[in-house]
C-alpha cells in the first residue's frame, strides 16, 4: 500500500482526463465502480478530494469517514496492482480520518469496520505491520459486528483480514472462509463477497469452487476487472 507522485506536468493531463468520472461518482457507490476499472489515478484524485474536505472539518464525521473510504478504495486497487507497498502506506495515511470519524460516533459499525479494514490493509505490504496494526484489525471489524450483527459488509472485512493476517496473529483462509460465507448468507447479491470467497477457496486448493464463485462474482458485477484477472489465474480443475 503506496504511491509515487506523478510528474506536475502529467499530473494536470491527467486530472483534466479523469475529471468526468469524478463529477459522475460523487458517491462511495460511484467510486466504488471506479475501482472496478482498477483507475488508481482518478481514485487518488477522488480520496484527496475527500480528505481537503475532512481537513476543513475535522469535526464532521461523515466527511472523516469518507475520506478513509475512499483512501481504502485507492489502497484496494493498488493491491490489486500488485504494488503492495504503495497499498500499505495508502491504507496508513487514511486510518487518521476513520479514528476520527470513530471517537465522533463510537455506536456507527460502519465506521469501526473502515477502521478494521484499513489496519488489514497495512498487512500485506509489510508483515511485520501485523504486530502493530493485527489487533485494531480484528478488534474493530468485531466492534461492528456487535453494532451490526446483520452488515454482509462487516462480515466480509472480517474475512478479508483474517485472509491477510498470518495464522501466529490469529488469522488465515480457514477462519477467513467461515466468516465470508456469513457475508454471502446476508447479502447473496454481494459481490464482492463471492469474489474474496473464492480467492479464499483458491487459496485452500479448492479450485472448481473456487471457479464457481468468482463465476457468480462476475455475473452480479460484470464490469469488476480484478473479478477477471482472479477468474483467468484459477484453474479450472
Amino acid at each position: 500500500m503506496r504511491v509515487s507522485g506523478l510528474f506536475l506536468t502529467l499530473l494536470g493531463l491527467s486530472a483534466f482526463a479523469a475529471q468526468p468520472a469524478i463529477a459522475d461518482d460523487q458517491t462511495p457507490d460511484g467510486w466504488r465502480r471506479v475501482r472496478d476499472t482498477q483507475d488508481q489515478k482518478t481514485l487518488q484524485l477522488v480520496a484527496a478530494g475527500a480528505r481537503a474536505r475532512a481537513d476543513k472539518s475535522p469535526k464532521d464525521a461523515n466527511l472523516q469517514y469518507l475520506a478513509a473510504l475512499s483512501t481504502s478504495l485507492h489502497a484496494e486497487v493498488l493491491m490489486e496492482l500488485r504494488d503492495k507497498k504503495g497499498s500499505s502506506a495508502i491504507a496508513e495515511s487514511g486510518m487518521d480520518y476513520a479514528k476520527r470519524a470513530v471517537e465522533i460516533n463510537p455506536y456507527w459499525g460502519e465506521y469501526h469496520r473502515l477502521l478494521g479494514t484499513l489496519c488489514a490493509q497495512t498487512i500485506p505490504g509489510n508483515v511485520f505491520l501485523a504486530m502493530r496494526y493485527g489487533h485494531c484489525a480484528l478488534d474493530e471489524v468485531n466492534k461492528a459486528i456487535q453494532e451490526q450483527p446483520k452488515s454482509s459488509i462487516a462480515w466480509l472485512s472480517k474475512g478479508v483480514g483474517n485472509y491477510y493476517l498470518p495464522a501466529q496473529f490469529g488469522g488465515g483462509p480457514a477462519l477467513a472462509l467461515d466468516d465470508i460465507k456469513k457475508a454471502i448468507a446476508l447479502d447473496g447479491k454481494n459481490a464482492d463477497a463471492w469474489l474474496w470467497q473464492g480467492i479464499v477457496l483458491r487459496k485452500l486448493n479448492r479450485d472448481p469452487e473456487a471457479r464457481k464463485s468468482i463465476e457468480k462474482a462476475l455475473a452480479l458485477s460484470p464490469g469488476r476487472v480484478w473479478a477477471k484477472q482472479q477468474l483467468e489465474k484459477t484453474p479450472k480443475q
